[in-house]
């Protein structure tokens, strides 16, 4: 795929629309960006929108791709919810067999900057409240129906709709209308500016999928696969889409996928040559899986990190001071140490990594503080209670924290019984259903979409059931406000609100270590978003026998 031109007057061209876009992303007010590139001679000084973009997206694989081949790919969680509907994706096998089967208006590259994919051209006028998204032409589905800004209107319309359960609802409440413009154009209009719609617009729950679509299990997109079997919770295999519309792709004949949800078994099936390709490898298994001889590893920070859920409508997790001395329970060196291998980063009990730009460092460390704990069950009277907690291998980790968990929780006065459930269900029969449980929640595009799908206080996966009416606000106008260091300033706000009150406990984040059959190629490339390349691969790795 290349470059196309701009063809659209007062537009500013592709090369300086998309640098311009990156550097608002790296912190550049749209103010400062513009005169950055202007100093540069970058841009024409006419450009009327602020952003326009026609860029193809195809980054170069190293090395020849060739085509042919069958892989069997094995992840860490699957169930009877496992879901070929976009709206509804909720675990790593729900998001690779997404990007499977569809496409969204844009597509992350490796800089999580959002590139054109079903549309080919998008822009505002107005800052960020109206934007204009040009289809790609010749797009068909699976089944031979052509890409249409009916699909568009449908797909986005639905997550507004209740009924649809749709897990990103509370980032499209801010969607007003949705129209078509002629044939190939779609109009967005949103209830105020905000300058990420286009990252939004690549999630996956955002993917396209064909106007009135009722059953979801044929999987009918124009993603790069067809979907030949989906059986929930058992497998799926995708056939090559041979009328992929971008040229040349997908490499592989056929993906199957599993789930096997016990780890080690998992690794097995890895070295012994039943899967070429695992996810969530852990940290002592990595240097099995490096040593074999025939198989590699890919491990990388994200932001992925398993949680102590504490749910704020439950006893005794309603107590803020509980809530409180739980974190002071965690041993953050031993758990980054003993349970990951080092393979983590020490993290302080809000959500947003210190890669991402709005991380913010003026939060004191909460430290590994028994003592203190003590004195904060008392106080919540507690102390001496039994509680269970809940731990699952679908939370990785998860088990070997609660054990530590119970271990702090001795000296401090509590006794916690650790529950272990199978991964099977974990994610619809106990995540967010008990008053102490875990969680493990994938890296987001942007730290907005993060805090709006798991702490606003609508949001479905508002892990804890937290409201802080004040953090809402916060959230909303942070993504209208032009100020960059206002907007910093909001961000810090919203981490400390988290930090301070939230019912969840942070102790690290997680390496994503997947485990792979080194004639499985092209796997070297990076999607910050998880494992199995930001759930990206099937379209871009080939099988070199």
């Amino acid at each position: 795929m290349t470059d196309h031109k701009n063809s659209i007057p007062g537009l500013i061209g592709p090369e300086q629309s998309t640098r311009l876009f990156e550097a608002m992303h790296r912190g550049l007010s749209r103010r400062d960006a513009l005169k950055a590139l202007g100093a540069a001679g970058l841009f024409a000084a006419s450009a009327g929108s602020m952003f326009g973009s026609g860029v193809g997206y195809a980054a170069e694989p190293a090395g020849t791709p060739t085509r042919g081949g069958r892989i069997r790919v094995a992840a860490h969680s699957a169930s009877t919810s496992d879901t070929l509907d976009p709206a509804l994706g909720a675990t790593a096998i729900d998001y690779v067999r997404h990007a499977t089967f569809y496409n969204g208006l844009t597509v992350f590259d490796e800089t999580l900057t959002p590139q054109p994919a079903l549309a080919e051209h998008f822009e505002t006028t107005d800052g960020g409240t109206t934007w204009l998204f040009t289809l790609r032409s010749g797009v068909t589905f699976h089944d031979g129906k052509s890409l249409e800004p009916a699909d568009v209107i449908f797909s986005l319309g639905r997550h507004k709709d209740p009924n649809t359960g749709s897990k990103v609802m509370s980032l499209a409440e801010q969607i007003s209308t949705v129209e078509a413009v002629g044939d190939r154009q779609v109009r967005i209009v949103l209830s105020s500016p905000n300058v990420e719609l286009p990252s939004i617009l690549a999630v996956s729950h955002m993917m396209i999928v064909q106007a009135g679509t009722t059953d979801f299990t044929k999987g009918i997109g124009t993603g790069p696969f067809r979907c030949q079997e989906f059986n929930p919770g058992v497998r799926s295999v995708a056939v090559r889409n041979e009328n992929y519309w971008k040229e040349g792709r997908p490499y592989l004949d056929e993906i199957e996928m599993v789930g096997i949800g016990d780890e080690s078994s998992r690794v097995n099936a890895l070295l012994s040559g039943d899967v070429q390709l695992v996810n969530n490898v852990s940290g002592r298994s990595a240097s099995r899986v490096e040593n074999s001889g025939a198989h590699a590893i890919k491990a990388s920070n994200s932001g992925n990190y398993s949680d102590l859920v504490m749910r704020v409508d439950q006893e005794p997790t309603s107590r803020p001071e509980f809530v409180e001395a739980m974190k002071y329970l965690f041993d953050r060196e031993q758990i980054k140490r003993a349970v990951f291998r080092n393979y983590a980063e020490i993290a302080n009990d809000q959500p947003i990594a210190q890669s991402n730009r709005y991380y913010f460092d003026g939060l004191p460390q909460r430290e590994y503080d028994p003592e203190r704990a003590r004195a904060l069950l008392a106080k919540a009277g507690v102390q001496g209670a039994r509680l269970p907690i809940v731990a699952s291998p679908a939370a990785n980790g998860s088990e070997d924290m609660a054990v530590l968990l119970q271990q702090s929780a001795q000296q401090a006065g509590l006794n916690l019984t650790v529950n272990r459930v199978p991964s099977d269900g974990y994610w619809s029969n106990h995540w967010m259903k008990h008053p102490l449980g875990f969680g493990n929640i994938n890296p987001r595009p942007t730290a907005n979409i993060l805090l709006s799908q798991f702490f606003q206080s609508s949001a479905p996966w508002n892990e804890s059931g937290w409201q802080n009416e004040q953090f809402d606000q916060l959230l909303v106008l942070s993504r209208q406000e032009p100020d960059e260091a206002k907007r910093m300033q909001m961000y810090a706000d919203m981490q400390t609100l988290i930090h301070d009150h939230a019912g969840i406990g942070i102790p690290v984040f997680i390496s994503d270590i997947d485990g792979y059959d080194t004639r499985l190629k092209g796997y070297e490339r990076s999607i910050p978003l998880g494992g199995f390349m930001g759930y990206s691969f099937p379209e871009h790795v080939w099988w070199e026998a």
